[in-house]
């Protein structure tokens, strides 16, 4: 398997993340974001959208991270980490789309400003973040993983961008049982750290 990614990249290290945990051997093909190379007409045809990660497997090409935690579960039989029972489907997947909406809209949009000066709301997005970290707060206030009492891909897929959310000047230390879950993430077998940046509150 080869996987396109870029470094700096929340979403790219999501499944780098996933595939070293789980154990299964892959490439890494770091894609030039600042030249441009994933708006080019050999990576479109991986990704339409120009956006990494994608995973290539064989004949077959997963565009977008969550897809390619999903995607990775099922072709290995990771059942203890994407769950088969309609609950347990169902409580991962509700996480799934937080880290698609308001992880993206919120902590990830806060870097971005800092990291690759977009030109977004910044206040908004700070704002955001720490409502969906509250409710993770909660959540993690009476059991250690997100989606149940052992970790899945809903663990890895609001790793990335929590763990970084200082960067974006979103500042994690009101947040104790979210901090302890960074860290029962880092003490995982197969833990690969996210490249930092020194920026936002990590300058």
């Amino acid at each position: 398997m080869k996987l396109y990614y870029h470094p700096l990249s929340g979403h790219s290290h999501r499944a780098r993340l996933y595939l070293s945990l789980i154990g299964e051997p892959f490439e890494l093909v770091e894609v030039d974001l600042p030249s441009g190379e994933h708006k080019k007409p050999a990576f479109l045809k991986l990704n339409p959208l120009g956006q990494v990660p994608v995973l290539v497997d064989g004949d077959t090409v997963v565009p977008d991270s969550n897809a390619i935690l999903i995607y990775a579960s099922k072709r290995f039989g990771k059942t203890d980490w994407l769950p088969q029972t309609p609950a347990g489907a169902a409580a991962v997947e509700r996480w799934l789309s937080i880290a698609a909406g308001d992880l993206a809209f919120g902590a990830a949009a806060a870097r971005l400003v800092t990291v690759f000066s977009a030109k977004l709301d910044a206040e908004a997005a700070i704002k955001r973040a720490h409502g969906l970290l509250q409710r993770m707060e909660d959540v993690l206030a009476d059991r250690p993983w997100l989606a149940g009492d052992s970790p899945t891909i809903a663990d890895v897929a609001l790793y990335s961008y929590t763990a970084r959310a200082p960067e974006g000047f979103v500042d994690l230390n009101a947040y104790p049982n979210v901090l302890a879950w960074l860290a029962r993430i880092e003490a995982l077998p197969g833990f690969v750290e996210f490249q930092r940046t020194p920026v936002g509150l990590a300058a």
